[in-house]
């Protein structure tokens, strides 16, 4: 069977003979074999394994996404990120270090937004002072 892994702008993973694959749902952890009948879930931030022809488990953590089962054919999953890994070891430590990568921009974006919202806070203010000349027909 195909195993497809695609997120908005690439595919991840594309790989025939898969012949087991692993994923996680809100409802747990569950697997597809070969021949399965049509099947779709919403999977949970986790991660998805799967075995190919020569028997070697492969890796991949995803942000939630939808799984999607063609008879027999095809495994599909649609995400927003995808990180592929050989090793689930290393693959913690990929992925941790994106999600620091991505809390420190996030942090930084908002304390940039804060400090815009106080220039613009101080400008308004600064327009509104009674003792202004020429403003709200103060002398």
């Amino acid at each position: 069977m195909r195993l497809l892994i695609t997120t908005p702008s690439s595919v991840v993973v594309d790989e025939r003979n898969v012949a087991a694959v692993r994923a996680e749902d809100e409802t747990g952890s569950f697997g597809i074999l070969d021949g399965h009948t049509k099947f779709l879930t919403a999977l949970t931030v986790s991660v998805v394994s799967w075995r190919g022809a020569e028997d070697r488990p492969r890796f991949c953590a995803v942000r939630r996404g939808v799984l999607s089962v063609l008879p027999g054919t095809e495994v599909a999953i649609a995400t927003r990120e995808a990180i592929v890994g050989n090793d689930l070891a290393q693959l913690e430590q990929v992925v941790l270090a994106r999600l620091r990568e991505a809390l420190e921009a996030e942090r930084a974006a908002r304390t940039e937004s804060s400090r815009l919202q106080v220039q613009a806070v101080r400008q308004i203010m600064r327009y509104l002072r009674p003792k202004r000349p020429g403003i709200f027909g103060a002398v």
